[in-house]
């Protein structure tokens, strides 16, 4: 899952950031509400995380408003340290998902990122099949034919991208776009290098393979 972050105060933001890579989300931060805006209307993401107070022609509010008139529907949670019934309502009526106030327990802004990116917008399942094949996005678990699979979080993440989209071939770009954030180094041959694990924990150990090369185009996940 790919998160963009909107935060201005950056030691809160490099905190934020590393905290929810170790729960293998791939994060990409934004430091102002011009350059939030920008990333948010031409990346793909699955959440937003947005400071109600941020600097640039966009605060909080009016990206968030920007972004559903674009018919951007990605997921919103503001964080902020306005408190009162009014300033939620606010929030909320400009498009907002969800609303937390600083200071806040890191556990419970997991909770929250988990509990919208279970919305049924997009009817992100819990538990996502392919054949013999189970991966549980709450546990991060990864079974096949029952027996579990230890995966990196990386590869929990790749694998993650193809199962929610069984049967359709994913270009390298692509897959780079939805598992790495935006700030990584990462090259197609890289995306190669992650498939080939993959295919060694996922696909080797069992008669039938799953991954499957789509030819000049990328990769899929497919019981055949």
């Amino acid at each position: 899952m790919r998160i963009l972050l909107i935060e201005d105060e950056h030691k809160i933001a490099r905190a934020l950031k590393k905290a929810l890579e170790q729960e293998n989300y791939a994060v990409d931060v934004s430091y102002d509400g011009d350059d939030g805006y920008a990333m948010a209307s031409t990346e793909p993401y699955d959440l937003m995380i947005v400071d109600r107070m941020i600097p640039g022609k966009y605060d909080g509010i009016a990206l968030v408003k920007a972004i559903r008139d674009a018919k951007i529907h990605t997921p919103v949670l503001f964080l902020t340290a306005l408190t009162s019934v009014t300033d939620k309502t606010t929030g909320l009526d400009a498009g907002a998902d969800d609303y937390l106030v600083k200071p806040f327990a890191l556990e419970e802004l997991l909770a929250r990122i988990r509990a919208l990116l279970r919305r049924p917008t997009e009817q992100k399942s819990v538990v996502l099949s392919v054949g013999d094949l189970t991966l549980d996005t709450t546990t991060f678990s990864v079974k096949r034919a029952g027996k579990e699979i230890n995966l990196t979080g990386k590869e929990f993440a790749l694998l993650e991208y193809l199962m929610r989209n069984p049967s359709r071939p994913l270009s390298k770009e692509s897959i780079i776009s939805h598992v790495w954030d935006y700030d990584s180094d990462v090259l197609p041959n890289t995306v190669e290098v992650y498939v080939k694990y993959l295919r060694q924990k996922v696909d080797d150990p069992f008669k039938t393979p799953l991954i499957h090369t789509a030819r000049g185009f990328g990769y899929k996940i497919e019981a055949k």
